[in-house]
C-alpha cells in the first residue's frame, strides 16, 4: 500500500487526554457547522435500509464528529433512530453535550475497540475520520470483526492522500484560531493551549497532514475486503464522492 504511517499525536497513550479532547472538538465543530458529511445522508439510510435497524454504533466518536446534524437529518426519514457513541479514549465531556443537542444520544463510558466491539452493541456500525488511524492488519480486523458479528458497517474519511488534501490540512491552524471561541462546551484550557500555548493548532496541522498520507485509498479498502473470511456473506460498496470543495472515501458494507 503507498500509504505512509507516521505517527499522530492523538494516537499516542501519553498525550494528555484533554489536549485530545480539544482537537476532536474542533474536528466535531468543523464537520457540524460546514455539513461536509451531506452527500452520505443516502448512504447511510441505505444502510440502515438494508440492516433493518435504526440504531447506528459510532466507533471512534472523538468529539462526536458530525453526528448532530447528520442526527438531525436522518431523524426526518427516520424518526426512531438511536445513536451510540463510543471510542477507545472516550470523550465524556464532548459526549454529553452530543447528548444534550438530542434525546436520542446515548454514550458508553468505557474504552471500547473498535476491533474487537463488544456484544449486545447491535447496529449499524460507523467510523467518521478513524479508519486512518489503524494499520493494515488492524484496519481488516475491524471489517473481519463486523462480518464475523453480522453487523454492517460504513466507513467514511473526509481527506485522501493527495496534494490538495495536504494543502487543505496546512490551512488548518488558522481555522483553530478562528473557530476555538464558538466552540462547546467552552473550557479555559482550550483558549490557554490555543493562543497563549499554541499547542492544539499545531498538533491539529501535524495530525492533519499526518492524517492524508495515511488514509486508504478506494483501491487499498478493496484489498482490506478482499482479505476477509466470509467477505461475500456481505454487499460491499467503495466509492469517491465530493463534498463541497473537498472529497469523502466510503466503505460500506452490508450484510446479505
Amino acid at each position: 500500500m503507498g500509504r505512509i504511517h507516521l505517527f499522530e499525536f492523538e494516537d499516542q497513550k501519553w498525550f494528555p487526554n484533554f489536549l485530545r479532547n480539544y482537537g476532536t472538538d474542533f474536528l466535531q465543530f468543523l464537520s457540524n457547522k460546514t455539513k461536509m458529511y451531506k452527500p452520505i445522508i443516502p448512504i447511510l439510510e441505505k444502510g440502515l435500509r438494508k440492516s433493518n435497524t435504526h440504531q447506528i454504533v459510532d466507533l471512534g466518536s472523538g468529539g462526536g464528529g458530525g453526528l448532530i446534524w447528520l442526527n438531525s437529518e436522518l431523524k426526518k426519514s427516520i424518526t426512531d433512530l438511536k445513536i451510540f457513541l463510543t471510542d477507545f479514549y472516550p470523550n465524556i465531556p464532548a459526549f454529553e453535550y452530543t447528548k444534550n443537542q438530542a434525546d436520542n444520544f446515548e454514550y458508553i463510558t468505557t474504552p471500547i475497540d473498535a476491533r474487537q466491539v463488544p456484544k449486545g452493541l447491535e447496529g449499524l456500525r460507523t467510523q467518521f475520520l478513524s479508519l486512518h488511524h489503524f494499520k493494515p492488519k488492524d484496519a481488516q480486523q475491524i471489517l473481519q470483526n463486523a462480518v464475523d458479528a453480522q453487523c454492517s458497517i460504513a466507513i467514511f474519511e473526509a481527506q485522501e492522500r493527495s496534494i490538495p488534501s495536504i494543502l487543505a490540512m496546512l490551512f488548518s491552524p488558522l481555522t483553530v484560531l478562528f473557530t476555538t471561541p464558538f466552540i462547546r462546551p467552552f473550557k479555559i484550557g482550550r483558549v490557554i493551549f490555543t493562543y497563549l500555548i499554541p499547542i492544539v493548532p499545531l498538533f491539529v496541522l501535524w495530525d492533519g497532514v499526518v492524517s492524508a498520507l495515511r488514509t486508504y485509498s478506494v483501491k487499498e479498502m478493496h484489498a482490506l475486503i478482499d482479505g476477509l473470511n466470509n467477505k461475500d456473506s456481505f454487499d460491499w460498496e467503495v466509492a469517491r464522492i465530493k463534498s463541497g470543495p473537498g472529497v469523502i472515501l466510503y466503505l460500506l458494507g452490508t450484510k446479505k
